[in-house]
């Protein structure tokens, strides 16, 4: 018998929400910025419009993803969709890698041969771009989803990178020094991929059906075992869907005199056991008597 809770479906609502909200900045701000490249012959400007729009693209996916991830069960996928939303997360992770690499190949030849640009231009739309980006990591920093997690780095990357662009285009409408925007450049795109390994590391451990990271198995075995007419635990699996939607199966011994009524009894204190300690979403649970063969493997 299983049972699963649906409350969690607000959650992915409320992430479809935000991921839209980004998206529509991200492209509102992306074509100002090709205006404002141009209007102030600022190549640094023009290159982070470029840059921005991959963004706005991985965005638009992400959001398709996390609604796509909302869809209900069918025959061919039996769990849902929610792990279209990890897909997202993936691709997303995939171009943040690229866009970085791309940022560390553009600031090396800077670094070497410092090019000026227009400070005080650079110093408005940077102010602008603050703003814009800032609003949407507000947004997504809401959001519980690894989607938006990763979603969320394009956006604090944007505002990093626009704060560099800030602090640069001040010192030198003052100091000769153009060698400090890119030295800031590297130092944001080396905090990036760190935090898209970071991530890329627990959307594999999903995929590979890992348990969830904030989940002891052990804990989960001793609770259960605390419960009086549990005798003791095997073929107990845990893994996630998507981060967030928890799933565990186990095979419990029970003393063969419990009744019907009183092992019905006992898997719905379990199931929200699991559920208030565990954030456990879909719960299957089958009762045993000691005299049963099984040659399942024990809870790890």
């Amino acid at each position: 018998m299983e049972h699963h809770h649906h409350h969690h479906a607000h959650q992915h609502h409320s992430s479809t929400e935000n991921i839209s909200a980004a998206f529509f900045l991200n492209l509102f701000f992306t074509i100002v910025e090709f205006i404002g490249g141009v209007y102030t012959n600022s190549l640094a400007i023009t290159s982070d419009a470029i840059h921005d729009l991959g963004d706005t693209i991985s965005l638009g996916m992400a959001w398709y993803f996390q609604k796509l991830s909302n869809k209900k069960a069918t025959k061919t996928y039996s769990y849902g969709f929610k792990r279209f939303s990890l897909l997202g997360a993936i691709i997303n992770s995939i171009i943040l890698f690229i866009g970085s690499i791309f940022i560390i190949i553009e600031s090396i030849p800077r670094i070497i041969l410092p090019e000026h640009s227009d400070a005080k231009g650079m110093m408005w739309f940077a102010i602008l771009g603050i703003i814009v980006n800032g609003a949407a990591v507000l947004k997504l920093r809401k959001g519980t989803s690894i989607n938006e997690r990763v979603v969320s780095l394009h956006m604090l990357e944007d505002v990093l990178g626009w704060t560099v662009v800030l602090i640069g285009s001040i010192v030198m409408q003052f100091y000769d020094i153009p060698v400090l925007d890119p030295v800031l450049s590297l130092l944001i795109a080396a905090f990036i991929l760190y935090n898209v390994f970071k991530n890329g590391r627990e959307s594999i451990r999903i995929i590979l059906q890992g348990t969830p990271v904030k989940v002891s198995s052990d804990e989960v075995r001793k609770q259960i075992l605390q419960i009086e007419d549990v005798k003791s635990i095997h073929d107990c699996h845990l893994w996630t869907m998507d981060g967030e939607y928890n799933i565990l199966t186990m095979h419990l011994i029970v003393d063969e005199s419990l009744s019907w009524k009183e092992g019905k009894a006992l898997k719905d204190k379990i199931r929200s056991l699991l559920h208030d300690n565990f954030s456990f979403e879909h719960v299957t649970l089958e009762l045993e008597i000691k005299t049963e063969d099984c040659d399942y493997i024990n809870c790890v």
